[in-house]
């Protein structure tokens, strides 16, 4: 792979985004999907690895690679943003990894559906809530010894017919970078629910409260506000354009906007352009039919005869009637930034 085509934004935990600048596939390609981890890549020998499904259940289970590979298993495109993508853009500036526009792209996964496991298992009445615990080990400033990243799902989601335990992406074995030997998916939710390089499944009575779900990953408007905190949970509509790009000169003429639009579990349906800074707006192209849980490309077709300062906005609409807001609530740790995205452009 060529490192130069892939945004580091930080080395030690490995955060990268997807270059946008550049013509985008519909299946992100593995090479090019960003990254997200929180703490370093864990060491993983898979003829030691399995998966324990322990809690509130009839039989608990113990399941090795080979167990889940003769699993019946389905295969989803799902598109993974994380809760973080556009950090950058918040004014004020918030904490957190400062991302920009590339911390989302499309993979196909495939995978045993997390139910056929639950059911095997037999989850018990009292059941609540369904831990996964990733192999990822590592330390934060507010917790005096290391941890594993661990979050979890309430158990409808989790029994969800398309949340699934991905063992390939884009029709290949998972790689160490995205969450071999096997993570989770959950379709439509920001990626930090997809805890990868999984190892244990705790079926619990209660609601969770470790530090990746009680502190990180809840929206909250006052500095350390957790008791009024809101999970963050499922990706809301949304929208880049990713050309031109923004403080772009460019010459007068013909030129082909382009851009991706998403939402979460809703189908994106609408995308509409203004190159007037709001004032007009007129619906965009699809490049791509809707598909459920899948980011759309669209182009728009731009003729501009005049020199000067533009400035280029893109709304999406959701299935659902959510529409991009023009400016999205700001938060204390920068998650949800679907305001509509703006760039300016001069023309010469």
């Amino acid at each position: 792979m060529d490192e130069r085509h892939h945004r580091p934004k930080s080395f030690s935990p490995e955060n990268r985004e997807l270059p946008l600048t550049m013509p985008i596939e519909r299946v992100t390609p593995v090479s090019l999907f960003y990254r997200r981890n929180h703490m370093p890549y864990p060491r993983v020998d898979v003829r030691k690895w399995h998966l324990s499904v322990t809690g509130y259940v009839k039989a608990p289970l113990r399941l090795t690679y080979n167990d889940l590979l003769l699993l019946p298993q389905i295969t989803l495109s799902v598109t993974l943003e994380c809760a973080g993508n556009k950090r950058a853009l918040w004014n004020p500036k918030t904490l957190g990894e400062q991302f920009k526009l590339g911390a989302i792209s499309n993979a196909v996964w495939t995978g045993v559906p997390l139910s056929t496991v639950l059911n095997l298992a037999g989850v018990r009445p009292e059941a609540r809530d369904v831990v996964f615990e990733g192999m990822d080990i590592g330390y934060r400033p507010d917790m005096p010894a290391s941890l594993s990243y661990s979050r979890s799902l309430p158990l409808t989601k989790a029994l969800a017919p398309d949340t699934l335990l991905a063992l390939c992406m884009n029709f290949e074995p998972l790689s160490i970078y995205y969450g071999f030997p096997v993570r989770l998916i959950v379709p439509g939710w920001y990626a930090m629910a997809s805890v990868k390089w999984l190892r244990r499944i705790v079926v619990i009575d209660h609601s969770f409260d470790g530090p990746y779900q009680t502190r990180d990953y809840v929206f909250y408007t006052r500095p350390n506000d957790y008791t009024h905190g809101i999970p963050v949970t499922e990706m809301q509509v949304n929208s880049s354009i990713a050309y031109p790009i923004d403080q772009q000169t460019i010459r007068h003429g013909r030129h082909t906007v382009y851009g991706i639009a998403w939402s979460g579990t809703a189908k994106v349906v609408g995308i509409h352009i203004s190159t007037d800074g709001g004032g007009t707006w007129q619906p965009a192209d699809w490049l791509d039919p809707e598909q459920p849980y899948t980011w759309r490309r669209w182009n728009f077709a731009w003729m501009v005869q005049h020199p000067g300062e533009y400035t280029l906005m893109s709304r999406a609409t959701d299935e659902l009637g959510r529409v991009q807001p023009l400016q999205a609530v700001w938060n204390v740790l920068g998650y949800m930034n679907n305001s509509i995205h703006q760039v300016k452009v001069y023309v010469e």
